[in-house]
């Protein structure tokens, strides 16, 4: 009896450990179409790994994607790699565009700890632009008005690419899966905040190596001086500390 329980523990452990260990990368080609009605070909890959609930995929590790800029032949890419504070990649990238020899993208934070670590941005976007070899965050308002419409695989991505069963998913089929989105901030990109923008994501603040508190552990301190000694106490930077806004010091 005592032997047949510990094979039943050891095969449960295992399987903890195979559903910890198991990964994978998947890599696709994407035809995408641009506002001006021309279209490029992107290379995407993702690579899956970490912790994760038996039964699902593993959250996404890192990611890559690369398109020749037209007009300078030049190849270019973006990559998404994981970082301990968000435990895994931090972006859903949704539209790619290209004006004047410069690439825009616009990326969908993932997961409530991206959301928080990126700004809590309203609307939920993070904007890059390819600038001088090199990707940086612009905010909302300097993306051109013309960009308008998603037009990269979004949730899920790799699933969602192996489930076309096409080598190059084509822009007519990207178009048709954001016709199954009912949020509005996933079938266009808006340009105006709404009340509901972060969800169910609530006001997390980072703290010593990687970690997160929500806002509560700060505004149930009894007293600003002792919220400051909180801060201090969880190693949270001066930048970070949010007891002057909560207790209304200037």
């Amino acid at each position: 009896m005592t032997n047949w329980l510990l094979g039943i523990s050891l095969i449960i452990l295992g399987a903890g450990m195979s559903a910890c260990a198991m990964g994978g990368k998947t890599s696709w080609k994407e035809e995408v179409l641009l506002h001006d009605g021309t279209t490029i070909i992107v290379e995407r890959s993702v690579e899956r790994g970490g912790k994760h609930e038996l039964g699902q995929r593993p959250p996404i590790k890192a990611q890559r994607l690369t398109f020749t800029l037209p007009g300078k032949n030049e190849s270019v890419t973006w990559e998404d790699n994981f970082t301990q504070d968000v435990g895994g990649a931090s972006f859903l990238p949704m539209q790619l565009e290209i004006r004047k020899d410069t690439a825009y993208l616009v990326a969908y934070p993932m997961g409530c700890l991206s959301y928080n670590k990126w700004g809590r941005p309203n609307p939920p976007y993070v904007v890059f632009k390819y600038q001088d070899k090199s990707w940086q965050r612009i905010a909302l308002q300097e993306l051109p008005v013309q960009f308008k419409t998603p037009n990269l695989i979004f949730s899920s991505p790799d699933s969602e690419a192996e489930k076309t069963g096409q080598r190059l998913v084509s822009a007519e089929t990207v178009r048709a899966l954001y016709e199954g989105y009912k949020q509005p901030e996933y079938k266009t990109i808006l340009r105006e905040a709404y009340p509901t923008a972060a969800g169910s994501c609530g006001e997390m603040i980072p703290y010593g190596n990687a970690g997160w508190l929500g806002l509560d552990w700060f505004s149930d301190q009894p007293t600003y001086e002792a919220c400051l000694k909180f801060c201090e106490k969880k190693i949270v930077s001066p930048q970070k500390c949010p007891c002057a806004r909560l207790f209304k010091v200037k």
